[in-house]
């Protein structure tokens, strides 16, 4: 198989699908990788790592489309690619489609089978591919929260860790999947005083016997939650349902409860955010208030340490990628139930209820379009 592998062209984005170790792997099976010029930079891989791992370097993204039956991103495809997509083309990055009808549309006009890494799922219920970006941007929350507590940039003037004598700052952690949890982690050991709430009292149980003693799990509801964003000086949204549109546990009412120049990081925005006065930004601009709240809503928080984030995606899409490349989509998927889960549209139909369900859609079984395909 021809493997293509794009620079990104979100703002900022400085990550990369594929390391030159992964290449290596790749062609080692006689497949072939191509790599757009300069796609490896933002990252510190320049084309000549690329090439002597065995990829061909390619001058711009139409050539890569054009080319390869499979392309591999990190973010989304943006509406100046839409027409480069392919019938029967494989599409292999982070899609987030329940945040956007356009790009979810666009997508089933163009008959190429989407595979989301954020919904390859593991009979465990464990998401592999969005793991490792969840502990990156789980960490970042608090460093970025942390940041724009400053009065500089209008927040509270608060040190979170504290000092002897002074109080540490609050942090209210909502959801206590892998995001909340690195999250916690990072604002712990600060010295942060960190409130992590979640629906799921087995989940709290377990963090309870885990995570530091200045962590406090509480049982999550409106009523608590009220309560907490009383005290919090930092509020990291972290509530997810993978593929779905994340919903929305903060309401504009309840702004009126906090401290002016408290700051709110919204690691679900990639799914529409869980905080209702929510919305995209970028690294440029990363931050806006409302109500005299500061929100940092940047949809691709990861992308701002792509050395890091390179490797540890890569380290976790390459098994999918070979065996994609191996096997070809549709075989891939029925030798394997997490591939399956990650395909959101194939061949104009969408095989992902979350999606169908965000915008009134068509929903058909992933397995009702592979069994089709197997007796034609």
């Amino acid at each position: 198989m021809i493997i293509g592998v794009l620079k990104e062209i979100k703002i900022k984005e400085n990550r990369v699908a594929m390391t030159p170790a992964g290449v290596e792997q790749l062609v080692a099976r006689g497949h072939t990788v191509c790599v757009e010029t300069c796609a490896g930079e933002g990252s510190g891989i320049t084309d000549q790592q690329y090439e002597k791992a065995g990829a061909a370097v390619l001058a711009s993204p139409k050539d890569i489309y054009a080319k390869s039956a499979m392309v591999m991103k990190v973010k989304e495809p943006l509406p100046v690619e839409y027409g480069l997509i392919r019938k029967g083309q494989v599409m292999f990055t982070y899609f987030h489609f329940a945040a956007s009808e356009k790009l979810t549309r666009a997508v089933i006009k163009s008959g190429c089978t989407a595979v989301a890494y954020e919904t390859v799922k593991k009979a465990n219920g464990s998401l592999p591919l969005l793991t490792p970006m969840s502990e990156v941007a789980g960490k970042m929350a608090v460093h970025e929260g942390a940041k724009y507590l400053e009065k500089t940039f209008g927040g509270k003037g608060k040190l979170l860790g504290g000092v002897p004598g002074v109080d540490a700052g609050t942090v209210l952690i909502l959801g206590g999947g892998v995001v909340g949890v690195n999250a916690a982690k990072i604002a712990c050991g600060l010295g942060a005083k960190v409130y992590l709430l979640d629906t799921n009292l087995e989940r709290l149980r377990y963090l309870s016997d885990v995570m530091p003693p200045n962590c406090f799990l509480v049982a999550s509801s409106p009523a608590n939650i009220r309560r907490y964003l009383q005290e919090a000086d930092l509020v990291v949204g972290a509530v997810l349902i993978p593929g779905a549109t994340a919903p929305r546990v903060v309401t504009r009412d309840m702004l009126k409860l906090m401290k002016k120049g408290t700051v709110i990081v919204d690691v679900a925005i990639d799914q529409g955010g869980c905080i209702e006065t929510a919305r995209p930004t970028t690294h440029d601009e990363p931050i806006f208030q409302v109500d005299g709240i500061i929100h940092y809503c940047v949809t691709n928080m990861p992308g701002a340490v792509s050395a890091t984030s390179t490797m540890a995606l890569t380290n976790a899409t390459l098994p999918y990628a070979i065996e994609i490349a191996d096997k070809g989509a549709r075989r891939a998927a029925l030798d394997n139930l997490e591939i399956a889960e990650g395909i959101n549209i194939i061949d104009g139909q969408v095989t992902f209820p979350g999606v169908a369900e965000a915008f009134g859609l068509k929903y058909t079984p992933i397995q009702k379009v592979l069994s089709q395909k197997r007796r034609k």
